[in-house]
């Protein structure tokens, strides 16, 4: 047990053993025995004042070192207080918001300017709040900006990813179009320290600047755009006008209204269908729809004319960022040349065609080069040669004949034979023109009337011939298709129509079907397979080929291909034992042709003119002229023969006279041709009545004969053909 109590203060423990002392003193001096127990209490009472006097001191000591130690932490809790203060008035000053994050990631320190743009999460922001709470905060914050399309969860994902590297420098958009940049920097003990750096001015001063420049290279491409000779417009990835040079301006009757920066590429569109055409296939909805595709656009090649007097050619092509640009190119001089070239091309084409005539089969055979040449050129040689020897037999019969009767007979019989050659090498040289594509289709509006009546009275007598009901009904229709080859195709159906059926009758009428007529031609004839109504359309293909008068086996493929060429669909129906029916479609012509007064009957073919008129014919073939100038000496008229142009001028200069009327060729070999020579000689001596006579059955040579007035006759000129003509040129003029 001790003495004092250890709590008390060591003024109160030195005062309780000075009292102990003293009352032990009063006690020694009252006893007057003395005893060893006592002396032996006196002595340890003063040892143990010896020993409080020692700890006192001690204490004391140790209070004074406590109280030096106090002041100490005091200074330098002060110390420390005034450091904090500073810094926290230091990042105060700083411009740019401050954060300060320790190792685990809790918020330590951060100034005023710290998120300050955030207005909504600033009252968050306390000291201890986690980083990954930190930036959840700020996704989820009214006044953030997030890319299109992005979420503000991956917005998290994407800064916490960052928040792994030491060094961390983007930027971020705010709403009103102000931008942040985040500076985030890790520290030597592995906290973050995040600076926030307002540069909304920059980032516009710097847009600014791009303009700037954008505007100056934009002036620079518009002066490269309008130094170029095409119209060039440029549209982006929305379709807005974005460069459009002086070009484009040429290329409209006027300029759009809204050609300027903005323009809608669908008011473009809208102008290019009111003032151009579009040539071939291609049309402006096709280009609508290749403009609206996202994007993987191929490059367009097409045309456009503006009128009959300009052909453009237009590029369009997708650029990088999804946009398009078009150019227009004026090409109509290399569109005017190439058609140019084409019409030299066809006209030396037919030149060669006419000089290798007299090849015939082999000419066929050159042009179709495939695998059914021999086959082709033994059957046409077959089919030649028969009316050939049939003719050659007439005429060598005639020296065995004395009776005019059987003479007569005879040469009608050769003439005969000598007519199926003609319309058998017509039909050759169809379907030399026909499997070429070079046949030329003048589609015109026409009366099927005109079609029908002739027909009529040509296919008449041979369906009588052979007791075959023949009914061709009248139409009025008028119809767009070309004259001579839809005759042909009419013609050929009805002559097979007749020569197939036995008994019974033969049909030809029209169905009006809307904006189309379909020509029927109906018998009651052996019928065909099914298996064989698509071989029947093959060059010398013949239902019947042991008959007689199975005929040349080409119609059917004239019919075929002359209606692929005019775009007329033909069809078929047949049942063997029942009949057939062929018909074509042709498109009707919605303005019909004005009546036609009867004509006046003029001179017959039997009625000549007076003779003794003097007739030029020009013609380099020596055989062919000399026919010719014997026919037209028979019909009681004196010819001049010339070999060529030069030759022909020379006998006009020489003999000092105007002929009465020119038979010209239109081939004549080197040199001028046949319409040459006539305007020469029309320019010397003045008109002069003439025809030009020629195997081409081209449009530009129509055309060419049309220009000057005089007719077109086709070779091989007939007799009944050269009267007619002969009364037109020879006959007198009305007084």
């Amino acid at each position: 047990m001790s003495l004092i109590n250890p709590a008390d203060t060591i003024e109160r423990q030195n005062e309780k053993l000075l009292q102990i002392a003293q009352s032990l003193m009063r006690r020694v001096e009252q006893k007057n025995e003395q005893s060893g127990f006592a002396y032996h209490q006196f002595e340890r009472a003063a040892l143990l004042e010896t020993e409080v006097r020692e700890r006192t001191h001690d204490l004391e000591r140790a209070l004074d070192l406590l109280q030096e130690s106090n002041t100490r932490l005091e200074i330098a809790n002060d110390e420390t207080e005034r450091a904090r203060s500073n810094l926290t008035e230091a990042i105060e000053t700083i411009n740019e918001g401050f954060a300060l994050f320790e190792a685990n990631d809790g918020l330590v320190l951060s100034n005023s300017r710290f998120c300050r743009d955030l207005a909504d999460i600033e009252g968050a922001l306390v000291n201890g709040l986690k980083f990954e709470d930190y930036v959840k905060l700020v996704s989820q914050s009214a006044f953030l900006a997030l890319p299109n399309g992005q979420k503000p969860a991956d917005w998290v994902a994407q800064r916490l990813e960052r928040h792994r590297d030491d060094h961390v420098v983007f930027n971020v958009r705010l709403k009103w179009d102000r931008w942040l940049q985040v500076s985030e920097h890790r520290t030597s003990r592995g906290g973050t320290v995040i600076l926030q750096t307002d540069v909304t001015t920059i980032i516009r001063r710097e847009r600014q600047e791009r303009d700037k420049i954008r505007d100056k290279q934009a002036e620079i491409l518009q002066a490269t755009l309008d130094h170029l000779n095409q119209g060039v417009c440029i549209f982006d990835k929305n379709h807005t006008l974005i460069g459009w040079n002086s070009g484009m301006n040429g290329l409209f009757e006027s300029t759009p209204d809204a050609a300027v920066l903005g323009m809608e590429f669908s008011v473009l569109l809208e102008r290019i269908k009111d003032e151009l055409t579009f040539e071939g296939p291609f049309g402006s909805e096709d280009l609508r729809e290749w403009a609206n595709r996202k994007g993987g656009r191929k490059p367009l090649l097409f045309e456009v004319c503006k009128g009959s007097a300009q052909t453009f050619s237009v590029f369009a092509q997708e650029m990088p960022d999804k946009g398009l640009v078009l150019s227009f190119t004026d090409v109509t001089s290399e569109r005017a040349a190439a058609r140019t070239l084409y019409e030299m091309n066809e006209l030396l084409e037919q030149r060669v065609k006419d000089r290798t005539r007299q090849l015939g089969l082999a000419l066929a055979e050159a042009e179709r080069a495939n695998a059914s040449k021999t086959r082709f050129v033994a059957a046409a040689s077959h089919d030649l040669l028969q009316p050939l020897s049939a003719a050659k037999l007439f005429v060598s019969s005639l020296s065995d004949q004395t009776d005019p009767k059987d003479a007569q007979d005879i040469i009608t019989k050769a003439e005969m034979a000598l007519s199926s050659v003609e319309q058998f090498i017509a039909a050759l040289l169809d379907i030399s023109r026909l499997d070429a594509g070079k046949a030329v289709f003048d589609v015109q509006p026409l009366r099927l009337s005109e079609i029908f009546l002739p027909l009529r009275n040509e296919m008449m007598p041979v369906a009588e011939q052979k007791g075959i009901d023949l009914t061709i009904l009248d139409c009025g229709l008028t119809v767009k298709s070309d004259p001579g080859y839809l005759r042909r195709i009419v013609q050929n159906l009805l002559a097979n129509a007749i020569r197939y059926t036995d008994q019974g009758r033969v049909l030809v009428g029209v169905r009006r079907s809307g904006s189309m007529a379909r020509i029927e031609v109906w018998d009651t004839g052996r019928g065909i397979a099914h298996a064989d109504q698509q071989k029947i359309f093959k060059e010398f293909e013949r239902i019947s080929p042991d008959n007689s008068d199975a005929g040349l086996g080409l119609g059917l493929s004239i019919v075929e291909q002359a209606c692929k060429g005019l775009d007329h669909a033909l069809s078929i129906w047949s049942e063997p034992g029942i009949g057939s029916c062929f018909s074509l479609n042709v498109p009707v012509h919605v303005n019909g042709l004005p009546v036609q007064e009867p004509e006046v009957s003029g001179p017959s073919i039997t009625e000549m003119p007076a003779t003794d008129q003097l007739l030029l014919l020009v013609e380099d073939n020596p055989h062919l002229a000399q026919a010719m100038t014997s026919m037209v000496e028979s019909l009681g008229s004196t010819v001049i023969h010339a070999h060529n142009a030069e030759e022909a001028l020379g006998i006009l200069t020489e003999i000092q006279l105007v002929p009465d009327a020119m038979l010209i060729d239109y081939q004549l070999g080197a040199g001028r041709d046949g319409i040459e020579l006539l305007e020469e000689i029309t320019n010397s001596y003045g008109s002069i009545p003439a025809a030009i006579v020629s195997a081409e059955r081209t449009r530009c040579l129509r055309d060419r004969c049309k220009s000057l007035g005089v007719q077109l006759v086709a070779k091989p000129v007939e007799k009944a053909r050269l009267k007619e003509l002969f009364l037109e040129m020879f006959e007198e003029p009305p007084q």
